[in-house]
């Protein structure tokens, strides 16, 4: 039987749990039904699956913002019966039904070719979170960072973090890694850190203006740690903005952009254009070691992500969870 993850609100009770897979509404011009081989389980399904945030904005719901499969259905010009496909974003799994789930129906305009080289497991290894660091990691070489440059990653361990220091690193550049679980310093040494810090460092009210350290940073944390990671960038320097793991207010002052030219690049991968998807993706298959994808991935199947999902809005995942959504 094909099974989803769904989740149900009915006075004001809020579940999510391994059911039958809902029958997929009638398609209409330029829509892909596709069947699912994996998702993943990044933040923002953390949030839609505990319910402890309304990113869900319709019921019932099947979450899950990525996920990669085979077409079997197509009113769609540019997709055929067979093609595989991969999709970040959109909406899906908060106003659209997701890939946590063994199918689903989605505009063509959405998807992307799998990328030459990469395999379906790995795609979602790589999930929103890993096409969000690349994201920032190309705008950040967009802006002229160069081997060498010291450049600060925060939440370091987790799905986005994780992918951007191992990114990093393949550009020469010296990764600090912040994390709030040190005991992992020797996994984001592997991946390709020079150095890891406590988040502690960061991640409490501080100077608007601080010494001067970072050519780049990568934040998927926001609040107090983004307002400190701004206010000691170099001067010219490059802040990538994703995330709001620690919250999503910004206590910070003008300082840094006024007094020394600091650039808080905000980075969207939800409605990004497609020739921006396409880059990051390639850059993924170019530049991301699949060995030190493989090292910072766990498989689980449907009913084990119920479980996944409180634990990374905690903070007690690190690197990336794909989803075989074919096995409970």
């Amino acid at each position: 039987m094909s099974k989803a993850l769904v989740i149900q609100k009915a006075d004001d009770q809020y579940r999510c749990e391994l059911a039958a897979m809902p029958p997929l509404p009638e398609m209409q011009a330029n829509d892909v039904r596709v069947k699912v081989d994996f998702s993943t389980i990044n933040f923002k399904d953390g949030l839609a699956i505990t319910g402890r945030s309304p990113v869900v904005r319709k019921f019932p719901m099947v979450p899950g913002i990525d996920f990669v499969g085979v077409v079997t259905q197509s009113q769609h010009p540019r997709w055929s019966v067979g093609d595989a496909v991969v999709l970040n974003g959109f909406g899906v799994g908060e106003g659209h039904w997701g890939g946590l789930g063994s199918e689903a129906q989605v505009s063509g305009d959405w998807l992307l070719a799998l990328p030459s080289g990469i395999s379906p497991q790995r795609a979602m290894a790589i999930g929103t979170a890993g096409y969000t660091a690349s994201l920032c990691v190309l705008a950040l070489l967009d802006h002229g960072i160069k081997a060498g440059d010291e450049v600060l990653v925060t939440g370091a361990s987790g799905g986005v973090g994780s992918v951007a220091v191992a990114l990093l690193a393949q550009h020469g550049v010296k990764v600090v890694a912040s994390t709030g679980k040190l005991a992992e310093e020797a996994y984001l040494k592997h991946l390709g850190a020079s150095e890891v810090m406590d988040r502690a460092a960061l991640s409490e009210p501080g100077k608007p203006l601080q010494k001067e350290r970072w050519a780049a940073v990568v934040d998927s944390v926001g609040s107090h740690t983004l307002a400190n990671a701004c206010a000691s960038t170099r001067y010219g320097g490059v802040v990538a903005a994703c995330g709001l793991a620690q919250g999503m207010d910004f206590p910070a002052s003008v300082a840094p952009f006024i007094l020394r030219g600091v650039t808080l690049a905000g980075i969207d991968s939800v409605m990004a254009p497609m020739a921006k998807r396409e880059r990051a993706w390639a850059a993924l298959a170019e530049h991301l070691p699949m060995a030190l994808l493989d090292s910072m991935t766990q498989v689980v199947g449907l009913g084990e992500a119920l479980e996944v999902a409180p634990k990374i809005l905690a903070g007690q995942v690190k690197g990336r969870v794909v989803v075989d959504v074919n096995r409970d």
